[in-house]
């Protein structure tokens, strides 16, 4: 298998895009090649087959989706309040559509799971992780809410982010709408009091 990581990186971008534009079923090889601008045959050097660059696609996706640090502490200056939980929803839904590729890579990733037993246990260890890491944040910033609230958070902030991705008319048209969501739903699962 080839060594350079930064060809390697560029290759498993391209896959990105190749799963959004084309789905699960149009990740092939040549298709990664001819979206990275590489020779035909670059990617088979890379990745042994295509479970190997489906998991490895997923991983991407994932590093590509994590805030970066700094980011994450700007946000976190302000006490813990149900106000900095809508805020820190906000910029995951706008960092989330500034990563739309990524966003719906994933989509197709854990569809095609559905199918695939290997993926779908690399997929569920690393969403755990996430998930778990999450709650852990959120619980030792302070922040209101226990883990069964924070349960009903992930779900409803994933079942907003499908609906933002594939029908984005259907719930909000504006960004100030898709705000005005956010809000409501953090209101409705932390009251005040």
């Amino acid at each position: 298998m080839a060594k350079n990581p930064e060809r390697r990186t560029a290759l498993l971008d391209a896959a990105i895009e190749v799963l959004t534009d084309e789905g699960a079923r149009g990740l092939t090889f040549r298709a990664v090649d001819a979206r990275a601008g590489t020779p035909t045959g670059t990617a088979s050097n890379y990745f042994a087959d295509r479970d190997a660059l489906l998991a490895q696609t997923a991983a991407r996706v994932n590093e590509r989706m994590i805030p970066d640090p700094a980011h994450v502490a700007r946000l976190m200056a302000p006490e813990p309040s149900r106000e900095l939980i809508t805020q820190l929803m906000q910029d995951l839904v706008r960092r989330m559509t500034a990563e739309r590729s990524g966003y719906l890579a994933m989509l197709e990733l854990r569809l095609e799971a559905t199918r695939r037993p290997g993926l779908r246990e690399e997929l569920n260890r690393t969403v755990r992780e996430q998930f778990d890491e999450n709650l852990r944040f959120h619980l030792v910033s302070g922040l209101p809410g226990d883990a069964d609230d924070m349960r009903v958070l992930y779900l409803a902030m994933t079942g907003l982010l499908v609906e933002h991705f594939t029908l984005p008319e259907m719930l909000s048209d504006t960004q100030e709408a898709l705000d005005a969501l956010v809000a409501t739903t953090v209101e409705r699962i932390f009251p005040t009091g």
